[in-house]
């Protein structure tokens, strides 16, 4: 099958006329510049699938749902907003309960409806907990994580830990080895300690700027991660978790080094009212969930194409940076193989943008 376009994001460069051969699910040649005569079947862009490495359900259901029914309409909510690749972050519970967790999700994850699994917590700051239940935290002990790596069978892609935390480095050592991206977040650690857990391995800063110092004049992590160039940033471009300033500061300093996340709830693709995360109370009011407790945000209800969307329209973004944040770089980070850009040998993952919205592509 052969898809035409006025243009495409090839390579990090807007190619135009262009023309995808898809086969079996595959795409098997990609012609820039095209001379074909044939009407084009899409008028605007054609984008890679949205990767999302962080994000814990949508439609109503969380990933934790022992129902793989409830995981699957999940899945499908954010595959409708054009997110192809999805990991299943896992929030703070008991260990028993993270192994039954991460051993119903598995079977998922083999068949390919999911790339993989996140574990955010329970190696968390009790200062910076954020929507995690503080009396599940734990000290990272390396057995208890290999045991929680084992339980997944090779499923886990990325495990968050707050590197101020005893253990924690040899945590991040070890992880690294096995080939599991490491993230540092919930945390209150300093720039030195940050710089340590750097060098120890981590890659990724959960969620930028949330459940962390947010003062950026400080010797803190948000800091000293904003210039440091072999780290990699997540981002929540909602509105409301990240401030206006904040988001212009990662552009001018780390926009290379930005990957967009939901770091959704149930709620995302569903609509306001009463919900829960990891136990806890949840509030949804004009598509915004706090915790009923004490008013902390608990995750977002956004969807990949919105983040995509706010990016650009927002924040001024150009849409090869844009598909950058959202595709490419999360999918070199987890080393997710044939995704994350429109190439031959990779699979199909392929979304149109009119400029207003997205359009996931089937063959």
């Amino acid at each position: 099958m052969i898809i035409s376009a006025q243009s495409a994001v090839i390579a990090g460069q807007i190619r135009e006329n262009v023309e995808v051969t898809v086969g079996q699910g595959i795409i098997t040649a990609v012609d820039c510049e095209s001379r074909s005569e044939r009407k084009k079947d899409y008028s605007g862009v054609l984008i890679p699938g949205f990767v999302d490495i962080h994000s814990h359900g949508g439609g109503g259901f969380y990933f934790s749902d022992p129902n793989p029914t409830h995981v699957n309409q999940a899945i499908a909510t954010h595959r409708n907003a054009g997110t192809t690749s999805q990991i299943a972050s896992l929030v703070t519970s008991d260990i028993s309960t993270l192994k039954d967790q991460i051993a119903s999700l598995t079977p998922l994850v083999n068949s390919g409806a999911l790339a993989g699994i996140h574990l955010e917590g329970p190696y968390l700051s009790s200062v910076k907990c954020g929507a995690h239940d503080p009396h599940l935290l734990r000290i990272p002990a390396l057995d208890e994580v290999k045991s929680l790596i084992e339980a997944g069978q090779g499923s886990i892609r990325m495990i968050t830990i707050a590197p101020e935390l005893e253990g924690a480095l040899e945590c991040i050592q070890w992880l690294v080895t096995q080939g599991i991206v490491v993230a540092i977040g919930h945390s209150d650690a300093d720039a030195p300690t940050t710089r340590r857990a750097i060098d120890a391995g981590a890659q990724v800063v959960t969620h930028f700027s949330n459940a962390m110092s947010k003062n950026l004049s400080s010797d803190s992590m948000a800091t000293h991660v904003l210039g440091d160039s072999t780290i990699s940033l997540e981002l929540i471009n909602d509105g409301v978790h990240v401030a206006n300033d904040v988001i212009r500061e990662v552009i001018e300093k780390a926009l290379q080094r930005t990957i967009l996340i939901t770091d959704a709830m149930s709620a995302a693709g569903s609509s306001d009212g009463m919900y829960e995360i990891g136990g806890l109370d949840v509030e949804v009011k004009d598509s915004i969930a706090r915790l009923t407790s004490n008013g902390s945000l608990a995750g977002s209800t956004l969807t990949m194409e919105e983040a995509f969307l706010n990016f650009m329209k927002k924040d001024g973004v150009s849409i090869i940076d844009a598909v950058h944040a959202s595709s490419t770089l999360p999918a070199s980070i987890l080393k997710l193989e044939k995704v994350g850009s429109i190439a031959i040998g990779n699979k199909a993952n392929i979304l149109h943008f009119d400029g207003e919205k997205i359009e996931l592509l089937t063959f």
